[in-house]
């Protein structure tokens, strides 16, 4: 008797390899996927409201959607908190309670495809490389890069205007860059939008119309930063990494992801000190022992008053004198964009670079199912009579940010990016 053969290009072998895309892309080593764990559930809020243990991760994967193949858009809920005085003694309480209230966001998916020719019959033949399993590699790639500039672009609120080869998400101007993000870029809201000045932060995007070149990342800015969040009202949720045993005892502020310029202006400065120094990389090394060897700590990282700091490759950047979208504090209410320019004392030689501060639940990452039952695949096609091979990447997602209406100091329901702050500096341009 013969055994069962799966063939090379069978749909078998096709839908296995699409599983490994998913995997690869789950567990790749990176920013994208070492922030990213499970959707919140009603218990989990639960225990928010009584000050316990919630989900900490600043990505949330949303499954909904790749669980039934039936709709492209999944709502996110969130209860706001209920405060005002007590009732003492024998008052009359009946009837006088506190009502729920709650606000939501949706995220939609879209299809994306990324299509490499193999090239025909010939061209493989003139060569010793394999040019199929190349071409399936590229696909495979192509989607945590592309992937992670979408979701970079919805945390700082806007895509900027670095280009290259690095980039796969176009410009803003790109007739097709609102399909390419699924979702709507939002800029941040008032309460979640710092900018560096003279050293110190302020709130609200307007102040990058004013920036110096002298805005820059320094100690002094990060000190600053750390007082803030300890004082601020409306808070943003500790990130608490998987298998962090000190995530409670000794939670982190949050996640400063720096961009290129923005970080080597905060380590030139923290240099300045030996001592500093040590102690920002120590911090992080000892911290990284209690979390399992959590890939968040490796590579360039240290932690400053619970600060976690972190570089990122890639930059969302604006030159002088370009248009940004910000919302005014006239504004913080209604979510109303406001357009605004951008410094022009930048001049050629400085640019003004956005870093993002995570917390828990920052950004939503709804998954759908493709075409093979799972998130991503690949699909080999032949055409020009069976000798050309092409190998199609797709994937099946969309990014948003956690946005609710939340109680303000003063009592009003105002937009508020839950687990995220931009936070927009000035920065000398790489020669």
């Amino acid at each position: 008797m013969s055994g069962t053969n799966v063939a090379s290009g069978s749909n078998l072998a096709l839908i296995q390899y699409s599983v490994a895309l998913t995997a690869q892309l789950i567990r790749a080593p990176g920013n994208l996927n070492a922030l990213t764990g499970p959707a919140p559930k009603q218990a989990d809020a639960e225990a928010t409201l009584k000050l316990q243990t919630d989900p900490g991760m600043p990505f949330v994967r949303v499954a909904d959607l790749g669980a039934s193949p039936n709709g492209d858009k999944v709502t996110v809920d969130a209860f706001n908190v209920t405060g005002g005085k007590p009732i003492m003694g024998d008052r009359n309480a009946e009837g006088r309670g506190k009502k729920l209230s709650s606000s939501s966001f949706e995220v939609r998916i879209d299809l994306a495809t990324h299509n490499v020719d193999a090239g025909g019959k010939m061209s493989r033949q003139r060569t010793r490389h394999d040019l199929r399993k190349i071409a399936k590699a590229e696909v495979a790639g192509y989607f945590p890069r592309m992937v992670w500039q979408r979701a970079l672009s919805h945390m700082a609120g806007a895509r900027g205007q670095q280009v290259g080869v690095s980039w796969d998400v176009p410009l803003s101007t790109d007739p097709d860059f609102a399909d390419i993000m699924v979702n709507a870029v939002k800029a941040p809201t008032y309460n979640r939008h710092l900018v560096v000045n003279a050293g110190s932060l302020t709130r609200g995007g307007l102040q990058a119309a004013s920036m110096a070149t002298t805005d820059k990342w320094s100690l002094s800015v990060l000190d600053n930063l750390a007082f803030f969040l300890d004082a601020t009202e409306t808070k943003l949720p500790p990130p608490r990494l998987t298998e962090d045993k000190m995530a409670y005892d000794s939670p982190l502020k949050g996640i400063l992801m720096l961009p290129p310029g923005c970080y080597n202006d905060l380590i030139t400065d923290i240099s300045s000190s030996t001592s500093n120094l040590r102690a920002y990389q120590a911090a992080a090394m000892e911290r990284g022992k209690y979390s399992g060897s959590h890939p968040i700590f490796m590579g360039e990282a240290g932690i400053w008053r619970g600060i976690l700091v972190k570089k990122m490759e890639h930059t969302i950047f604006h030159n002088a004198s370009a248009s940004y979208q910000y919302i005014a504090v006239a504004n913080r209410l209604t979510e109303t964009e406001t357009t605004g320019t951008i410094s022009s004392s930048l001049s050629t030689t400085h640019q003004c670079e956005s870093a993002v501060l995570l917390g828990a639940q920052a950004l939503a990452r709804a998954e759908g199912a493709s075409n093979s039952g799972v998130q991503a695949a690949i699909i080999e096609n032949t055409y020009n009579g069976h000798r050309n091979y092409e190998y199609m990447g797709e994937f099946m997602g969309g990014e948003a940010k956690f946005r609710f209406q939340f109680p303000n100091e003063n009592g009003d329901l105002e937009y508020t990016d839950n687990g995220i702050y931009r936070i927009d500096a000035a920065s000398k341009k790489a020669a």
